[in-house]
C-alpha cells in the first residue's frame, strides 16, 4: 500500500490509533500520512470545499488550526469582488497575495480577478500551494517565492494588494501594533497606495483599530470586524488612495455551518465615523474598545442570507445614559439583549441603543432591555423571567429550587465563579443570569431564558 492510498483509506480513522499500527505498513510514510489525514480531518470541519478535493496537501496540525477558516474567507472574497467590480473601465483586474501563507485567503479571493498572484518566502509552503491550486480548479494564479518587500518594489500597478503580516516578532512573542508586524504596513503605505486601487489588509482582533486608521495616514475606507459563531476571529481594514472624511464600520457575525444553499449566513451591523474623529480618541482614551465616545454619522443594520427584518430607527428615544429611572426602566422590560463579539469589539454601544430603540442597564454594562423582542438584533436575544437584588433573603425566594444555571457577570464585584459559588448553582440548563450594577450603583441578577428568534 502506497502512502496516498494509506491516506485516503484511512482518513476518517483516529490518527492516535493509526500511528500505534505503523509496523504493518512498512511501505508507508507514516509521519506524512498522518499529518494529512489530520489535516484532511480538520480541513472537513474548517475548509469544507477543501476537504471534498482529491490529492490537496496539508501543512502541519498547526499551520492548519492557525489558517482562514471557510466562512470568514468567503467573506474576504465577497468584499474584495464588492470593491473590485467598483473600478471603472477595467478591463482587466488583477491581485496580488504579499503574504501568502497556506494559501486559504488566496484560493477565495483570487477568483475575483482575471489573474492573481501568490507570494511567499517560505519555500516549502510555494511548492506545497503550487501543487493545491490547480487541484482546487484555480487556474488564473501565478507562485512566486520572495519577499514581500522585494515583490512590491517591483510590482506593476493592480487593482487590490492582500497583506496578512506576521503577528509574532523575532522571539515568536505575539504583537498587535502594525508598526511589529511583519512587513510593516505602516513603512509600505506609500507604495502599496501607488501601486493599488485597493489594499486589504487582515490583522489581529486584538488590534486597536482606531489608532489604526490613524497610523495608516486616513487610508482606511472600510474597518471589517469579523467574529464567527459569536467569537471575534480578525479583524479587515480596506485601504485606498482616495481618502473619505468617513470609515464604515462592519461589524460581522457569521454562523460557522452553511445552510441548506450551502451559504454561511451572517448578521452585520453597520455604521460611519468620522475619519479626523480617530486621532483626538486615541489621545484622550486608552480603553478604546470600550469608549463610546465617537459619534457615528450614519447607520444601519443588515442580515445577508437571513429572512429576518431589519431593525426600526424610528420613534428612538433612548441614550445609553440610563438615567435616574433605571429601576423603573428594569421593572417595565421585557427582554435582555446582548451584543455579539463584533459590536462589542467596535464599541458602539449608543449607534445599537439608537438603532434598536432599546435602553442601556448602565453605562459599563453593555447589556441592553427593552419592553418588546426585537427581530435580528446582532447579539443574543433573552426573555427576562425575574430580577433580583443581592439581599439574602430576595435571593432565597428568587432561587428557590434552582439547582443549575449558566452564569454572566458585566460590571459586577464578583467573578462567575465567586457568584457561582454563592448561588451555590452548578453550570447549565436553560436559565441565563446575567449579573450587573445599574446606573444608581445597584447590584442585581437579572434571570432570563432564550428566545426563540
Amino acid at each position: 500500500m502506497t502512502t496516498s492510498e494509506f491516506v485516503k483509506q484511512f482518513r476518517q480513522a483516529d490518527p492516535r490509533k493509526l500511528a500505534l499500527q505503523a509496523s504493518r505498513y512498512p511501505d508507508v510514510d507514516m509521519p506524512y500520512a498522518l499529518n494529512q489525514i489530520q489535516g484532511w480531518q480538520t480541513a472537513l470541519r474548517k475548509l469544507p470545499s477543501w476537504a471534498a478535493c482529491d490529492g490537496v496537501v496539508y501543512p502541519p496540525h498547526l499551520n492548519m488550526e492557525q489558517c482562514s477558516s471557510e466562512p470568514t474567507a468567503r467573506y474576504k472574497q465577497q468584499v474584495a469582488r464588492r470593491w473590485a467590480e467598483r473600478i471603472p473601465n477595467a478591463s482587466r483586474t488583477s491581485m496580488v497575495d504579499l503574504t501568502g501563507g497556506f494559501g486559504v485567503d488566496f484560493s477565495f479571493t483570487s477568483c475575483c480577478f482575471d489573474c492573481a498572484t501568490y507570494v511567499e518566502r517560505n519555500a516549502s509552503l510555494c511548492e506545497v500551494v503550487g501543487a493545491n491550486l490547480p487541484r482546487l480548479g484555480i487556474r488564473n494564479a501565478q507562485v512566486k517565492c520572495a519577499e514581500a518587500e522585494a515583490v512590491l518594489e517591483q510590482l506593476e500597478p493592480h487593482t487590490m494588494v492582500f497583506l496578512d503580516p506576521a503577528r509574532r516578532d523575532e522571539h515568536g512573542a505575539k504583537t498587535v501594533l502594525i508598526a511589529d508586524c511583519t512587513p510593516d504596513v505602516c513603512q509600505l503605505l506609500p507604495s502599496l497606495m501607488q501601486k493599488s486601487q485597493f489594499v486589504m489588509l487582515k490583522l489581529s482582533p486584538m488590534l486597536d483599530w482606531h489608532k489604526a486608521i490613524v497610523d495608516l495616514d486616513g487610508k482606511v475606507r472600510e474597518v471589517h470586524i469579523v467574529s464567527a459563531d459569536g467569537e471575534c476571529k480578525e479583524l479587515l481594514l480596506v485601504l485606498a488612495p482616495d481618502g473619505k472624511p468617513e470609515v464604515q464600520v462592519f461589524c460581522v457575525d457569521i454562523q460557522s455551518r452553511p445552510d441548506s444553499e450551502g451559504q454561511y449566513p451572517r448578521s452585520e451591523f453597520v455604521y460611519s465615523i468620522a475619519t479626523n474623529a480617530q486621532e483626538e480618541m486615541v489621545e484622550n482614551n486608552s480603553q478604546l474598545e470600550n469608549s463610546t465616545s465617537a459619534q457615528p454619522t450614519n447607520s444601519q443594520f443588515k442580515t445577508q442570507n437571513s429572512k429576518l427584518p431589519p431593525a426600526t430607527t424610528q420613534n428612538s428615544q433612548f441614550k445609553i445614559a440610563a438615567g435616574n429611572n433605571s429601576k423603573l426602566k428594569i421593572q417595565n422590560s421585557k427582554f435582555l439583549f446582548e451584543p455579539n463579539a463584533s459590536v462589542m469589539k467596535a464599541g458602539c454601544f449608543d449607534e445599537i441603543a439608537r438603532a434598536y430603540g432599546i435602553s442601556a442597564i448602565s453605562r459599563n454594562s453593555h447589556l441592553f432591555l427593552s419592553d418588546r423582542e426585537i427581530d435580528g438584533f446582532p447579539g443574543r436575544s433573552f426573555a427576562i423571567d425575574a430580577v433580583t437584588t443581592m439581599n439574602k433573603r430576595q435571593l432565597r425566594q428568587t432561587l428557590s429550587g434552582m439547582k443549575q444555571a449558566n452564569i454572566a457577570v458585566r460590571n459586577f464585584p464578583l467573578s462567575v465563579a465567586e457568584l457561582r459559588k454563592r448561588l451555590k448553582l452548578s453550570d447549565g440548563g436553560d436559565t441565563y443570569i446575567f449579573a450587573t450594577t445599574t446606573s444608581d450603583g445597584d447590584h442585581i441578577l437579572m434571570l432570563t431564558h432564550k428566545t426563540k428568534k
